[in-house]
């Protein structure tokens, strides 16, 4: 009964990931004036499930590829939260020569999972949970030197006694403001509505920017959007969804920085400190169907 409660919860994302995407929020005339007193935005990049183990053109190399070099911003720095116990991802000679890569290029590793699969945190058990967050915390310092501060956890879910064991560990729990709902990695993985999805999450955003709700890091708004590039799709459109990205806050009045997106180390980590979860009994906002997905999980 379990796992049929699971295969039809998977279906229920599938099908509603893949719905129509309605119009985004209209700007206001009142919300227009209110963005004219917030800094400007710089997009703060993060890949979910990675690195790829694959031999065969490699999802994670191509998109450090356009990172470091596409038209709009060369040398782009993000976060990438990886799963070092997969044997698909970090746990293989592939995946860890790409973690050093992604390391000594000036991104930043935060912890994913350290278990085979990509296991929900929650269905762990303490035991469990402690042995994942040591292995995986281990297994990025041995790349980095240094364990890591920050983990997303996997379907954006946690609870009180997995948040407390993430603080135990000094990891602290970021989410996301934009999703590309790009997580597919098997089946259909392409994104007809890539930039309706962007547009619409931004746009809601524009609002929590408008109202003064969003920090500011060294004079710009960090706004966190999420990509995996274990899809090869994200992977071979990369360059496209970096000039979306651009096109959305243009149509949506948002103002972007003079550097868009992050492209030093020690900044992009200021900056996503300033946007982990501080309290696991404070409701956080996700983007679209995720906000039903991680209320139904907390009950």
């Amino acid at each position: 009964m379990k796992s049929f409660a699971a295969l039809l919860s998977a279906v229920v994302i599938a099908v509603s990931l893949a719905g129509c995407i309605g119009p985004p929020m209209p700007l206001t005339a009142q919300t227009e004036q209110a963005l004219r007193s917030q800094p400007p935005i710089r997009f703060l990049l993060t890949f979910d499930d990675g690195p790829s183990a694959s031999s065969f053109w490699n999802p994670t190399a191509s998109v450090l590829d356009d990172l470091a070099r596409n038209p709009i911003q060369p040398g782009i720095k993000a976060v990438f939260f990886v799963q070092t116990r997969a044997p698909r991802a970090g746990n293989s000679d592939i995946g860890r020569a790409l973690m050093r890569r992604e390391h000594a290029e000036g991104h930043i590793l935060g912890f994913h999972t350290a278990t085979p699969w990509h296991t929900n945190h929650r269905s762990l058990s303490p035991e469990e949970l402690e042995q994942s967050l040591t292995d995986g915390s281990a297994d990025i310092a041995a790349i980095t030197g240094a364990p890591p501060t920050i983990l997303r956890p996997p379907f954006w879910n946690y609870d009180k006694r997995t948040f407390a064991a993430y603080q135990q560990h000094g990891l602290h729990v970021l989410l996301t403001d934009l999703s590309a709902n790009d997580g597919k990695i098997w089946g259909i993985t392409a994104s007809p509505q890539r930039r309706a999805n962007l547009l619409k999450h931004l746009a809601e955003v524009r609002e929590q920017i408008a109202q003064g709700k969003m920090p500011v890091v060294d004079g710009v708004i960090p706004v966190v959007v999420t990509f995996h590039d274990l899809n090869r799709y994200t992977a071979r459109h990369m360059q496209e969804y970096l000039q979306i990205l651009m096109d959305c806050a243009r149509e949506t009045g948002v103002r972007t920085a003079e550097q868009p997106f992050y492209t030093d180390r020690s900044v992009l980590l200021r900056a996503v400190m300033a946007r982990t979860v501080q309290d696991s009994s404070v409701p956080v906002r996700l983007p679209g169907f995720w906000n039903w997905w991680w209320n139904k999980n907390s009950e």
